[in-house]
């Protein structure tokens, strides 16, 4: 294996076959010690994360695959906390698209003149740049296009996709009785530049609330897995 990137949650490898290998760590994005999805450095480290996070993405990613709908899952380990993905060309140098079904976290930061915290949201889509250096700042449809990042046509497909996606998983942790606040997904081309679903669905992307009361990512995983 070749080791390709070391991201802030993920390491990515190159394997023989053209295909890519995705290894969890346990590290968490967030700061001094709280996890938020929507930060952009890592913020606390939790053993078994790693594992944790690779599960719900194998159970969710499995559920899409069922449903048509394209991601870069192949198969996994989650003993060695590993996932192989096809190749894929992300877009620009990355984008964050986010869904969000309630007011929270950077969206409450940026509107809280109009927002209320915890107020509905009708399946929002917002896009932000991979960007650490800017803070990842928000992008909109037309920048997207006048700087070659999307088309319009692929930002329509991007966001009936994130919708579509955030739908399916909001209804699944609803047969758990949890409630998704909002998910932090990304996508890039594959085969035949085919836009798909990559990356992961975890606790580590998500905010999800079970009588009023965050869940913690590991423990995320454990509600939505158990018989």
């Amino acid at each position: 294996m070749k080791l390709i990137a070391k991201g802030k949650t993920k390491d990515l490898y190159e394997l023989e076959d053209g295909n890519y290998l995705l290894k969890f760590k346990d590290d968490l994005t967030g700061e001094d010690g709280v996890f938020d999805p929507g930060a952009n450095k890592v913020g606390l480290t939790i053993e078994g994360a790693g594992r944790s996070g690779l599960k719900l993405t194998k159970y969710f990613f499995e559920i899409l695959k069922n449903k048509g709908i394209p991601t870069h899952y192949i198969d996994s380990n989650i003993e060695e906390a590993t996932m192989t993905v096809k190749p894929a060309k992300v877009f620009g140098n990355g984008l964050e698209v986010i869904c969000r079904y309630r007011a929270v976290g950077s969206f409450i930061r940026r509107y809280g003149m109009y927002a209320k915290e915890g107020q509905p949201l009708d399946a929002y889509v917002e896009i932000t740049l991979k960007d650490d250096e800017r803070n990842d700042p928000l992008i909109t449809e037309d920048a997207l296009h006048m700087l070659g990042i999307l088309t319009r046509d692929e930002y329509r497909i991007l966001k009936e996709l994130t919708i579509k996606i955030s739908n399916v998983i909001k209804e699944e942790l609803a047969k758990k009785a949890i409630e998704l606040y909002d998910i932090k997904l990304e996508f890039g081309r594959i085969d035949n530049n085919q836009i798909a679903l990559i990356d992961e669905i975890s606790g580590g992307n998500m905010r999800a609330y079970k009588d009023g009361k965050y869940i913690e990512p590991l423990e995320l995983e454990k509600l939505i897995l158990e018989d």
